[in-house]
C-alpha cells in the first residue's frame, strides 16, 4: 500500500512518516520545499502551497495527478493552525484557504486518481472549546474560532465528496496532542517545569482529555489500513488517552517525568482568569483552566483500537528527548 502524507515536517506529520518508514511502507511526503527534518528514506515532493479550490472549479496540478497515481491512502495533516498575533484582516478567510479550500481540492484530486481512503486530521475545536459532559461524535458541532470553523467546513465538504465518489473518508478530531518536541503552550510548560520555574497552577481542578503523540499516530495508521478497518469508512472519531487530568495533575506528571517535583503555587483560578482577560489572553486561560473531555469509546468499540502508551510513558519519552 502506498501512502501520501501532507504536513510531514510538522509535529504530528513527522511522527506519522517515521512510523510508516519503520514499517517499511512506501510513503511520499508533500512539502513546500525540501526539508532536512525528514529521514533521507522519505521521498519528498515539492509542490509549494497546496492548490485551492475556487468556487466550483478545481485548480488541478499535473504534478499532483502524477504522484497520486498508485496511492492507496492520503493522510492529510497539513493545516494553517493557531496563529499567534494574527494580523490578517479576515482571519477566517485565511484559515479557509488552507484548511478548507486546499483540503477539498486535494481530496477531489485524490478521488479522481483512485485513492481508496482519505484520512483527515481535524480538531476537537469542531465540537467546542469546553464542556461539562464529555464530547461525543454525535454532538452538534459548535466551532468557536476561525480555525475550528475552517476545519468543520472541510469535514462537511469531505463527507459530501465521499457520497459521490468511490473514495471513503475518515475524520479524526484530537484534543491537545503532547509528546517529544511538542510545540505551543505544552512545549513551553515542559521547559518551565524542567527549569524549576514556579508556576501559579497549583489549585486548578478542571478535567481535560489529551492524546499522546504515539497514541494518535497509532490510531491514524489503524484507520489508514482500509482493508482491516472497513467500518471506519466515512466516520468521525474523537480520540484520547482515556486518562483525563487537571492542569495541576498534568504538570505534576510532567515534573515526575523529569525526575523532579513541580513548584506549583495555589493561586486562585478566578484571579488568574481575570488577569489573563485583562492581558488579552482569555483563550489561553480557557485552555489552562477550562474543562474539555472527550469520549473516545467509539474508536475502541467500533475499531477495536486501544492506546499503546500511557500518559506517564509518553511524558517520560518526551522528557528524555528534551
Amino acid at each position: 500500500m502506498h501512502f501520501l502524507v501532507t504536513g510531514g515536517t510538522g509535529f504530528i506529520g513527522r511522527a506519522i512518516v517515521n512510523q510508516l518508514l519503520a514499517e517499511d511502507r512506501s510513503v511520499v511526503v508533500l512539502v513546500r520545499k525540501l526539508s532536512d527534518l525528514l529521514p533521507n528514506s522519505a521521498e519528498q515532493l515539492v509542490i509549494g502551497d497546496l492548490p485551492e479550490r475556487e468556487s466550483n472549479n478545481f485548480i488541478v496540478s499535473e504534478a499532483m495527478k502524477k504522484v497520486l497515481q498508485g496511492v492507496g491512502v492520503v493522510i492529510h495533516v497539513a493545516a494553517r493552525a493557531h496563529v499567534m498575533n494574527d494580523d490578517a484582516i479576515d482571519p477566517l478567510a485565511e484559515f479557509r484557504k488552507v484548511n478548507t479550500l486546499a483540503t477539498l481540492c486535494l481530496a477531489q484530486q485524490a478521488a479522481e486518481a483512485g485513492v481508496r481512503r482519505f484520512v483527515f486530521i481535524s480538531s476537537i475545536g469542531v465540537n467546542g472549546n469546553n464542556n461539562i459532559h464529555p464530547f461525543t461524535e454525535s454532538d452538534n458541532p459548535n466551532p468557536q474560532e476561525p480555525y475550528a470553523v475552517s476545519k468543520y467546513e472541510a469535514e462537511e465538504g469531505l463527507i459530501a465528496l465521499a457520497k459521490t465518489t468511490e473514495m471513503d473518508v475518515v475524520i479524526i478530531r484530537p484534543p491537545l496532542v503532547y509528546g517529544e518536541n511538542a510545540p505551543g503552550n505544552f512545549g513551553s510548560l515542559m521547559r518551565w517545569i524542567n527549569k524549576g520555574v514556579p508556576l501559579p497552577f497549583g489549585a486548578v481542578h478542571n478535567k481535560r482529555s489529551l492524546v499522546a503523540l504515539d497514541n494518535l499516530v497509532s490510531f491514524i495508521l489503524h484507520c489508514a489500513r482500509y482493508n482491516k478497518t472497513p467500518q471506519a469508512a466515512n466516520q468521525v472519531f474523537l480520540i484520547s488517552d482515556g486518562e483525563d487530568v487537571s492542569t495541576t495533575e498534568l504538570l505534576q506528571k510532567v515534573a515526575k517525568a523529569f525526575g523532579k517535583k513541580a513548584l506549583l503555587l495555589p493561586v486562585p483560578v478566578s484571579l488568574m482568569t481575570f488577569v489573563a482577560k485583562l492581558l488579552g489572553k482569555g483563550d489561553m486561560a480557557n485552555r489552562l483552566f477550562g474543562s474539555l473531555q472527550v469520549d473516545s469509546s467509539k474508536a475502541r468499540k467500533l475499531l477495536g483500537w486501544t492506546p499503546i502508551v500511557t500518559m506517564d510513558e509518553q511524558l517520560k519519552k518526551a522528557a528524555e528527548a528534551d
